[in-house]
């Protein structure tokens, strides 16, 4: 009797079990940090790059189209769009950049703080922090914009107060299952000190995914000072943020003006990057952790 062989059959590409395709998030991921890089730059050199101050009114006609002496179109006042965004921009990249790192950084010395600290102590962080995380952001951003007035430091501080406390929940949650290995254990057998452990041993094994979640706090964060401008208590005139450029022009909306599509389409453009690039390095860190 002749032997059969059978044939195992192919492989299931990883799209059937769910999975994304690495090229498709790397090149998604690309697109993301090219996003990003442009913004970035356009807040470093976008006041050196502006062919007009930002509260100069270069034209009779409001509300004007695209052209070649004015390429993203005029404002409600005749103002050149190009120079507002390329000035605007370094104020909801920069404020919310700083805002980010201050919330991202605070939240993860106070998780460290908690974790290697006493029992007390460790309660007291916690629930002031869920106190905190218990207003909503917006509404935090009201009170504190009623209380004291708008200005560019309480916007910064108004968007710390919002975000770190979930910096904090994210980082004390990996903190603390860090925290129950044995190395570290092995380290407060060594007699090392709260500090040391908390720097040398928990901090680098968390850095990736608290640097993650620094991006997707910078994208909140700007959608919270871009809602904030757009209500009118965010970055003041002269001055103008991109949320702040949508709000003054809404009265080109029926008429579909450069002046309020372009800064529109400057703060979707900058969160989706973002994302983008976040999701971009939680995938190459899932890679990383799945080959080994």
């Amino acid at each position: 009797m002749n032997n059969l062989i059978v044939k195992s059959p192919p492989a299931a590409p990883d799209l059937a079990y769910g999975k994304v395709s690495p090229h498709r998030t790397s090149w998604l991921g690309l697109v993301g940090a090219a996003m990003c890089l442009f913004w970035l730059l356009i807040a470093i050199f976008g006041p050196w790059l502006a062919p007009h101050p930002v509260g100069e009114v270069v034209s009779d006609n409001v509300f004007d189209s695209l052209s070649a002496a004015y390429p993203l179109g005029t404002d409600y006042l005749g103002r050149d769009m190009l120079s507002r965004i390329l000035i605007g921009a370094q104020f909801t990249v920069g404020l919310a950049l700083v805002a980010a790192v201050l919330a991202s950084s605070l939240g993860t010395t106070c998780a460290l703080l908690s974790v290697v600290s006493p029992k007390w102590l460790d309660e007291l962080i916690s629930r002031l922090m869920d106190a905190f995380i218990s207003i909503p952001s917006k509404m935090l951003a009201l009170i504190m914009v009623s209380a004291f007035g708008s200005s560019v430091t309480l916007l910064i501080c108004t968007a710390v107060l919002s975000f770190m406390p979930g910096a904090f929940r994210i980082a004390r949650s990996m903190a603390v299952n860090i925290e129950a290995l044995e190395y570290v254990q092995v380290a407060r057998t060594r007699g090392e000190r709260r500090l040391y452990i908390a720097c040398v041993e928990i901090l680098p094994n968390m850095l990736n995914p608290v640097l993650a979640d620094l991006g997707l706090r910078f994208g909140f964060i700007v959608l919270l000072l871009s809602g904030m401008s757009f209500l009118g208590l965010g970055v003041q005139p002269p001055d103008a943020d991109l949320g702040s450029l949508v709000r003054e022009n809404i009265g080109g909306l029926n008429q579909g003006a450069p002046a309020i599509v372009i800064p529109a389409l400057a703060i979707g453009t900058l969160t989706i990057g973002v994302n983008l690039f976040i999701d971009r390095l939680s995938s190459r860190r899932n890679r990383r952790k799945g080959g080994h």
